[in-house]
């Protein structure tokens, strides 16, 4: 789980809107929109000051933290519904981040989100579009025609919102990011989710695949370790999960691994040969962030890195 918001996003800082600001710079700052637990404010409130500001047509980028408040079960409905209603007012928003919540404010296995799908008619030029938490999380079949990177990030990312995004009509896609999680915290995908994907029949243009946080990492690694999918990309990410020389030995296998240019399988359960062999294989690979195993009652734990 990120433990500290945003400083960046989109090529620029990241500040807070506050309450009865009545001037916004959006060539110099990205407005946050959040509120403490225990605000009067709400964050379709902010929103709605925001609209009504002067020259917030150019605004390309929009950041939206914490909106639950007091109200634990709330979720990102409204402020969907918020952002939709002020669409006309920010006409070239090319990046949102829905969700840039850390585990100060609310666990990323808490974080109630929604059903996304009024976003992409609303929001026709979006580029980048980064979700953080997967629960009751819905995309929709979408057209995207600029959309270039999708990233959805959660402790357990249900099946639905993978279906969605692997059905995206994204030809722009270079970057697909996916937390997968565990099935404690609604992560119900396998690897036969991703076979059109493996197979090279999805997003022509993309580069980086990572499937992150995987509490299958080894099944994943197996899966891709032959796709063809694997012969076009120059980044594969399979950090944060559970892989172990199992997985790294499929990997190792792959022509088509080692000539990527970056693999990242950071927080891992591997061995030191196999650490050794991979450190050779040829493409940039990052092995930091070893992890041990853990036995209870005879049996085996790997912890993925975010879950709760």
């Amino acid at each position: 789980m990120p433990y500290e918001n945003l400083t960046t996003f989109f090529g620029k800082p990241v500040e807070d809107f506050q309450s009865g600001t009545e001037a916004w710079d959006v060539a110099r700052a990205v407005p946050r929109f959040r509120i403490e637990y225990d605000s009067e404010d709400s964050v379709p409130m902010l929103l709605a000051s925001y609209a009504g500001l002067p020259g917030i047509e150019a605004t390309d980028a929009i950041v939206i933290g914490y909106w639950q408040g007091d109200d634990s079960q709330g979720s990102s409905q409204e402020v969907v519904e918020a952002l939709v209603t002020y669409a006309e007012r920010v006409p070239n928003l090319r990046a949102l981040f829905l969700g840039d919540i850390v585990s100060e404010e609310n666990e990323i296995s808490w974080i109630n989100q929604s059903d996304l799908s009024a976003l992409w008619p609303a929001f026709p030029n979006l580029e980048h579009l980064q979700v953080r938490g997967g629960t009751d999380l819905a995309l929709g079949r979408f057209e995207a025609p600029h959309l270039t990177a999708l990233i959805l990030e959660s402790g357990g990312l249900p099946r639905r919102a993978v279906r969605d995004a692997l059905a995206a009509g994204a030809p722009e896609l270079r970057h697909l990011e996916l937390w997968l999680g565990t099935e404690e915290y609604g992560g119900d995908t396998t690897p036969d989710d991703f076979a059109d994907l493996f197979a090279g029949r999805l997003f022509p243009k993309l580069e980086t695949l990572a499937l992150r946080d995987c509490a299958y990492a080894d099944d994943l690694a197996v899966a891709l370790a032959q796709a063809p999918l694997l012969e076009r990309i120059t980044t594969l990410d399979l950090s944060l999960g559970n892989l172990t020389d199992r997985g790294a030995e499929a990997l190792l296998a792959s022509p088509a691994v080692a000539r990527l240019s970056r693999l990242d399988l950071h927080h891992h359960f591997l061995t030191d040969p196999t650490t050794g062999r991979l450190e050779t294989l040829g493409p940039a690979v990052d092995l930091s962030d070893r992890q041990e195993e853990e036995e209870y009652g005879g049996t085996i734990y790997r912890s993925i890195a975010v879950s709760e």
